[in-house]
């Protein structure tokens, strides 16, 4: 095994360093007190090229693999951007994959090079409020009428809505009750967002507040079939496929949240005096932040390896579910470490450990709960019963 980090993945993490500088925890303070998305951090990496990274040439993109994007948004997050800038450009760096893969030729040559240059905005719409991550329990219903379908059911958590020109939404085409399999049944559809059809509703949430999370209702919103990804009756196939590298990419983010606090977190242990000595001094501070860069450390591997796995088209999904729950895990702790360094001022706003925190505690809960990646690894790597 070579360690030595690759020259095109230094300068990588130079190119979006140099980027976010420019975007520092005042701008990311600002933009989740004011529920603002942050659209001239968007712009810059957009003008960097740096969201269409995964996208084949062709397209506008840059052609590279699932490592190089986790690269991005992990120091996307490092930089103190934590989630609110990791969510805003995530689903343009990877979120468009189903189109990419399975889409028609003019699905691609219409949309891809416009998520490239970040002039199209795409949502993600999967939850429910009765079905959660029992997926194949969705009642978002599309029916045809010639050319096109008619879509009518509600979503929720659908990141950004109210920021973008389209979603890509699976609904049913066929009744649950209906399918000969419970995955049978379903149609993935890149529809329009912004349509009478279609109503946004904002949900008030306890953090990552400048990219929006929304429950979203349809009520025959038209959806041309041109539009639909692949086959009908074939769409959670589809989701099936960007499952394993959107785990990697969230452990990629919570690894960059957790090192975003853990540089807070030793600055002021290193400055702040108490009883006429720094704190770092005290064992009881020094040790926790110690155990949170090793477990960040020993994260890095697990998201490094799951990664390379996917690049080279080996099984990797044993590996992206470990590089998730361990990632989360460490991120989350560093940042509670960094909480508890600061002490009283870790509440005060303008330290922004407590920003940290808070968004790095959504990544044990989305886009999948770390009791979800035990039940995969228990079943499908253990071969333990399933317990769902």
């Amino acid at each position: 095994m070579d360690f030595t980090q690759n020259d095109d993945h230094r300068a990588i993490r130079e190119g979006v360093r140099a980027v976010c500088k420019d975007f520092d925890d005042a701008y990311w303070r600002a933009c989740d007190a004011e529920h603002r998305f942050p659209w001239d951090f968007y712009r810059a990496m957009a003008d960097g090229g740096w969201l269409g990274i995964s996208l084949a040439e062709e397209y506008g993109g840059g052609g590279q693999g699932i490592t190089e994007a986790s690269i991005v948004l992990e120091e996307v997050a490092a930089s103190g951007a934590a989630m609110n800038g990791a969510s805003a450009i995530h689903l343009a760096v990877f979120g468009m994959n189903p189109v990419a893969k399975h889409g028609s030729r003019a699905m691609r040559e219409a949309y891809l090079p416009r998520v490239a240059s970040g002039d199209l905005h795409v949502a993600f719409g999967v939850t429910e409020p009765d079905a959660g991550t029992d997926t194949t329990s969705i009642t978002t219903r599309a029916r045809r009428d010639g050319d096109r379908y008619l879509v009518r059911g509600r979503k929720v958590w659908t990141s950004k809505a109210q920021d973008c020109e389209k979603v890509l939404l699976l609904v049913r085409t066929t009744p649950l009750e209906e399918c000969a399999k419970r995955t049978d049944g379903m149609t993935l559809l890149l529809a329009d967002l912004q349509r009478p059809e279609v109503d946004i509703r904002p949900i008030p949430k306890l953090g990552r507040n400048a990219v929006a999370s929304c429950e979203v209702s349809y009520d025959d919103l038209p959806v041309a079939v041109a539009d639909r990804v692949g086959e009908e009756g074939r769409g959670f196939r589809y989701l099936l496929d960007g499952l394993n590298p959107e785990r990697i990419l969230i452990a990629a983010e919570a690894l960059g949240i957790g090192r975003a606090a853990m540089r807070k977190a030793v600055t002021y242990a290193g400055e702040r005096e108490v009883f006429g000595r720094p704190i770092g001094k005290n064992q009881g501070l020094a040790f926790p932040l110690a155990e949170a860069h090793m477990r960040l450390h020993a994260a890095e591997l697990a998201v490094r390896e799951a990664s390379w796995r996917y690049d080279e088209g080996l099984p990797c999904g044993e590996h992206a579910n470990t590089a998730k729950f361990l990632a989360a895990d460490a991120g989350h702790f560093a940042a509670d470490r960094a909480m508890q360094t600061h002490g009283g001022f870790g509440y005060a706003d303008e330290y922004d450990v407590g920003r940290y925190w808070t968004e790095s505690r959504l990544m044990k809960i989305a886009p999948i709960s770390q009791e979800m990646v035990l039940n995969y690894v228990s079943e499908h790597v253990l071969g333990l019963p399933r317990s769902y």
